[in-house]
């Protein structure tokens, strides 16, 4: 049926209504990186007035009910009446899009939050907002709900402090959930306070009985952060390379340190937004180190050894850096500003990055040398690694076989709703393999330990026997060359024994997914499966239980009157097909846990503490922590 398109179907969004029809264009999603976004909006505006010189103190609390507190010391908002407006500056700043301090160049030359949607976004997708204001001596209280004002302005009492403060709830009309990660917000508080030194920033999590807490000042700024990020690493060189530089009213600091492990880290910031994916002041970091390096290869003669020449990619080998940039208006691809897109801030890092880079290299020499040898074997590797891979594609396709041995795939093409078992033993796989349903299970066998990857570099991942099945079989290539996008499967499902040797498989598997396909779990594709360590029965009634307390419940909630058959399952082996089906595998009664690493500086720290060289690190972890273990068998 066709219908008229007329002036009567033009809808105008006046004011916040817009935000509320169409919240992704404005905060990105309404899920939990949503939900997110919205607090770090209102922290922004805070760490606004630290970097102009006015707060040094920023309190962030979860209270109960997950209501969102944030208070900080600055200058308070402005409560003058707007002269155009005829009302208080703060009802503006809160109820109307790109209104704010961030336009006028005397108020802020330096801020986050540019696009000036930030807490009035935030104020329109909130059920409501409490707002509390000190300045001029006085408190002024504020009261609104789903972005309008219901309590207009008011002084409520005298003071001497100065501030703002903003409480709010989320609306559940909104988001998918209101489910706040202490760990989540607790990683962009700690890059805020290392981003901003001397700043002192409190996360305060009061939704369970014992309340969790950080308090994170760092006086070292992004040199400490360096040291944060590696202190569980070997560093190749005592203290990280700083460089700290102002050009055109930017301002360049860069924190690197290379240490002994094949993976590196890149943390980068414009204004203090993380800029996830990179951008222009990215791209001049990258082609400035590896100019520096290839220079120097010369000048060190050491190209006598290895004719071998370096890529990007080689430079970076073990290399922690946070790149940090600070400019007056920058353009950001996207309104959640994870790119930067100013392209002259390339030259200008470039150019300074040669420079000071160049400088350390002359004054170190023998460091710069051990630095740039690790380059050099890095890009050995790397020609290795592609000649593996290479004889790895020239072998399939003599084979004509694309898929590994092991492998049991599922007839479903598309990989939405797919699912791949990775089992540890062959009987386990043989058993998952009959007890599965074949349109949209996958199994791949995997036998004995395979390669610990935090101690390999790449070419010896790709050329190891245990874990080519695992690349092949999920098909999205491995290390720089992964595409999450081409993914055979949706869920990577680990399935090994509930025991320690089950765990250490885990761990190794993990490690690998970690460090060489880490998109997999930042996109929530990997899983653990959760094999019974009891079956329970008498007669035809039977049920399984997955820890000690679990078994005790069913004893007795249900065998109070008569003795029933306990199995303890030693492995995944001892389950008959049906069973590993009713238990561990059939979507509708199965346990599986999605990996996920809200905090990926703890995750990367704790996979160096675990699998990592240095001894002593590991020692302390397992002291500290085996007094709170109450089944090593889970």
């Amino acid at each position: 049926m066709k219908t008229n398109y007329t002036s009567d179907n033009i809808q105008v969004l006046e004011g916040l209504t817009a935000v509320r029809k169409r919240p992704g264009m404005y905060i990105g999603t309404t899920d939990l990186t949503g939900l997110h976004h919205c607090v770090f909006e209102v922290v922004d505006n805070s760490i606004d007035e630290a970097m102009a010189g006015y707060c040094d103190f920023i309190k962030v609390l979860i209270k109960k009910n997950n209501i969102i507190s944030i208070e900080d010391n600055g200058r308070g908002i402005p409560i003058d009446k707007h002269e155009k407006f005829k009302v208080p500056a703060a009802e503006i700043v809160l109820t109307k899009l790109h209104a704010g301090g961030k336009f006028e160049k005397n108020s802020y030359k330096i801020s986050g939050g540019l696009h000036g949607v930030g807490v009035s976004c935030v104020n329109a997708l909130a059920e409501w907002m409490d707002v509390t204001i000190k300045r001029d001596g006085h408190i002024h209280r504020m009261f609104l709900e789903r972005g309008k004002v219901v309590k207009p302005l008011k002084t409520t009492g005298s003071t001497s402090e100065t501030g703002t403060l903003i409480e709010y709830k989320a609306d559940a009309e909104i988001f998918d959930t209101l489910n706040y990660s202490f760990d989540a917000l607790s990683t962009r508080l700690r890059e805020l306070a290392f981003l901003n030194k001397g700043i002192t920033i409190e996360i305060r999590d009061q939704r369970d009985k014992e309340e969790k807490f950080h308090i994170f000042k760092f006086d070292g700024g992004i040199i400490s952060f360096i040291e944060h990020l590696n202190k569980k690493k070997k560093a190749l060189h005592d203290k990280p390379i700083y460089i700290n530089k102002v050009r055109d009213e930017i301002t360049v600091e860069i924190a690197m340190e290379y240490n002994e492990t094949y993976s590196d880290i890149l943390y980068s910031y414009v204004n203090n937004i993380n800029t996830i994916e990179g951008g222009s002041h990215v791209s001049g970091f990258k082609s400035a180190l590896a100019r520096v390096f290839n220079k120097y290869i010369k000048l060190f003669e050491l190209n006598k050894k290895s004719k071998v020449a370096l890529a990007a990619d080689d430079t970076r080998e073990g290399l922690t850096a946070v790149v940090s940039v600070k400019m007056p208006d920058p353009q950001f691809d996207g309104q959640t500003k994870t790119k930067l897109g100013s392209s002259f801030i390339a030259g200008i890092i470039r150019s300074i990055v040669e420079e000071e880079l160049g400088r350390y290299f002359e004054t170190h020499i023998n460091t710069g040398k051990v630095i740039i040898q690790k380059a050099m074997q890095a890009a050995e590797a790397r020609a290795a690694a592609r000649k593996a891979r290479e004889l790895t594609r020239r072998k399939t396709a003599l084979n004509n076989d694309a898929l590994p041995g092991k492998l049991a795939d599922c007839s479903r093409q598309d990989p939405e709703g797919t699912e791949i078992y990775i089992v540890e033993g062959d009987s386990a796989g043989g058993s998952a393999k009959q007890g599965r349903d074949r349109s949209f299970q996958a199994i791949l066998s995997l036998w004995g330990k395979m390669l610990n990857v935090e101690k390999t570099r790449l070419n010896k991942v790709i050329e190891n026997e245990k874990l080519r099945p695992v690349i092949a079989a999920l098909g999205a290539g491995v290390h720089k060359d992964f595409k999450v996008e081409k993914l055979r499967y949706n869920k990577i499902i680990i399935m090994a024994d509930a025991d320690v040797d089950g765990s250490h498989i885990r761990t190794l598997l993990l490690t690998f997914f970690f460090r060489h396909m880490r998109e997999m779990i930042e996109r929530g594709h990997v899983y653990l499966a959760m094999p019974p360590l009891y079956k329970i029965w008498h007669n035809k009634k039977t049920h399984y239980a997955f820890t000690d307390g679990e078994r005790d419940k069913i004893l007795s909630e249900h065998f109070q009157d008569v003795e029933p058959a306990i199995q303890r399952y030693k492995g995944l082996g001892e389950m008959s097909p049906h069973q590993l089906w009713e238990t561990t595998m059939n979507p509708e009664t199965r346990n599986i846990i999605r990996v996920t690493a809200d905090d990926f500086v703890e995750a990367d720290e704790m996979f160096s503490i675990l699998m990592g060289d240095d001894v002593k690190p590991r020692k302390e972890f397992i002291y500290k922590y085996a007094k709170d273990v109450t089944n090593l068998d889970i």
